[in-house]
């Protein structure tokens, strides 16, 4: 087989080998593919393997040859799917394999915000406590998330894992998903906004989804509360959620993802006070990606075995 990794770099840095692919035939690695060079790239290729690279009509045409496309993520909006089963090519993804990671990564934003452990940091680093005059200079207010209600928007893996650490803080968790859930409290999406003191978003992208969160939702959010995306950026307004931060409707954010990623430096949340704002990393811890490659191959051994697993088409 003729196999092509297009984008290695958004898998590994080194720190995890991709060598195991080479048992399979020929392999070519590239760190990162522009469009324009995926015509020479693609042009034998039998199977790729990529994250985030663009495979549509356009660039999927210069690879006639192709029969799978193995997708190290759980998301697969950068495929052509349409297109894909035209050609009767296989796309297989990783389901659920960063459900802990992210829903660990989830709450590391939370705690920061109501610990202000950055600010605390900053505090310290800068010098600040080696000139205080008290052993516990509580500038930065604090607050439990104990007792306090967080509305998840969303409710498949990762959504019930939050779920769980939310129960073991004692916290009371509402949610809202299209498709009621038997183990969860289901709320209206307008019920759930006006009571929730976190709102953490763990939905897919799609239609219904994109700009969900926008002047309209976030004007009926509770006065104060917190709100956390760890999902895709495009289902938040940036220029909303700005607003709603400066004007103390929420009394911060959380980020993991943005509209246009990598940030633009034109981008209207840099630097905007009580919004945290991380890269793109909450799926991205090493034991992570070492089960996301596991599931990739998997994935392919059983597409070649005549049972594939894990299929979008």
């Amino acid at each position: 087989m003729k196999i092509v990794l297009p984008d290695c770099k958004t898998i590994t840095r080194g720190a995890i080998s991709l060598d195991v692919f080479k048992k399979y035939g020929d392999v070519s690695y590239y760190e990162l593919s522009k469009n324009e060079e995926l015509p020479e790239r693609f042009r034998d290729a039998e199977a790729i393997f990529c994250n985030k690279t663009l495979l549509n009509a356009e660039t999927l045409k210069y690879a006639p040859n192709l029969k799978y496309i193995g997708l190290f993520a759980t998301g697969y909006n950068n495929v052509d799917l349409d297109y894909a089963k035209s050609k009767g090519i296989r796309v297989c993804n990783a389901g659920s394999y960063s459900t802990e990671a992210v829903a660990q990564h989830t709450f590391a934003l939370i705690l920061n915000h109501f610990c202000q452990v950055s600010k605390y940091e900053n505090y310290v680093n800068e010098g600040n406590y080696i000139k205080s005059d008290t052993f516990s200079p509580f500038i930065y207010p604090m607050d439990e998330i104990s007792g306090k209600t967080i509305g998840l928007i969303g409710y498949g893996s990762i959504g019930r894992q939050v779920a769980k650490i939310a129960k073991a803080f004692n916290m009371n968790v509402i949610v809202y998903t299209r498709t009621p859930k038997d183990d969860a409290k289901c709320v209206s999406l307008d019920e759930l906004l006006m009571t929730s003191d976190i709102i953490s978003v763990h939905c897919p992208l799609n239609e219904q989804s994109n700009k969900m969160f926008n002047a309209d939702t976030f004007s009926k959010c509770k006065d104060g509360a917190f709100f956390v995306n760890t999902a895709r950026g495009p289902i938040v307004d940036e220029n909303a959620l700005k607003d709603a931060v400066l004007s103390g409707k929420l009394s911060g954010a959380g980020l993991d993802v943005l509209e246009i990623e990598p940030m633009l430096d034109t981008n209207v949340l840099l630097g905007v006070e009580n919004i945290t704002i991380t890269p793109h990393v909450a799926w991205a811890p090493i034991t992570t990606r070492e089960r996301l490659l596991d599931i990739v191959i998997d994935n392919y051994e059983n597409y070649l075995n005549g049972t594939p697993k894990n299929v979008i088409i």
